[in-house]
């Protein structure tokens, strides 16, 4: 069945989006004192999204048992979670490795548009299950998630980290906090600049 947004989709509420401003970096990070997720190896935080760490991308009973069809590992690479397609290929698991280091120097921004055409791919695939791991599932990995909910869901950062919070514990190092933040702003500003020229129209 292709992926459906469900109701509580933050596009119902275009009518504040416009006067939605980005928050300050410090005001972001205060979104994770009050976390009320789990830290299970692998949650579910959207509809056939599920978000988990290297425990559960190596444990294959687990994949099966969640119907698993595509996987994104932000922590690829041989001194990393080094699993890889070959890996998964008696499973038929569509895979996609970002290699990244869970460093707030690591620029991660230029994988955000790739992974989340990977994700929105995944979930328009007939039956399509996605799981995005890296070693703990809290950082890359949920940074690579929130921006799939901003660009394919459009959703503001607020919201994605609202979201997935609910759900799963998560702490994207400050670096990626920023570089979301960044994405934030730019989508924000393409979103106004489309409603100021729809309005223009009419």
């Amino acid at each position: 069945m292709p992926h459906t947004r469900d109701s509580s989709s933050p596009t119902s509420s275009a009518g504040s989006r416009a006067s939605y401003e980005t928050p300050a970096l410090s005001d972001l990070q205060r979104l994770f004192w009050f976390r009320g997720g789990s830290d299970n190896h692998v949650d579910q935080v959207w509809p056939n999204i599920y978000l988990g760490d290297a425990w559960a991308a190596r444990s294959k009973t687990t994949l099966r048992s969640l119907n698993i069809t595509h996987i994104l590992n932000a922590a690829d690479g041989p001194y990393s979670i080094n699993t890889g397609a070959k890996y998964y290929e008696d499973l038929q698991i569509e895979y996609y490795g970002v290699e990244a280091f869970d460093d707030p120097s690591f620029d991660l921004s230029i994988f955000f548009y790739n992974a989340a055409n990977f994700i929105g791919k995944a979930l328009n695939t007939s039956g399509g299950k996605v799981f995005v791991h890296c070693a703990m599932g809290v950082s890359r990995s949920a940074s690579l998630v929130l921006a799939f909910l901003m660009i394919h869901e459009n959703m503001t950062l607020v919201d994605a980290l609202k979201t997935v919070s609910a759900h799963r514990d998560i702490c994207p190092n400050s670096g990626f906090l920023s570089q979301l933040r960044d994405l934030d702003i730019k989508l924000n500003e393409e979103r106004k600049g489309t409603g100021a020229s729809a309005t223009k129209e009419l």
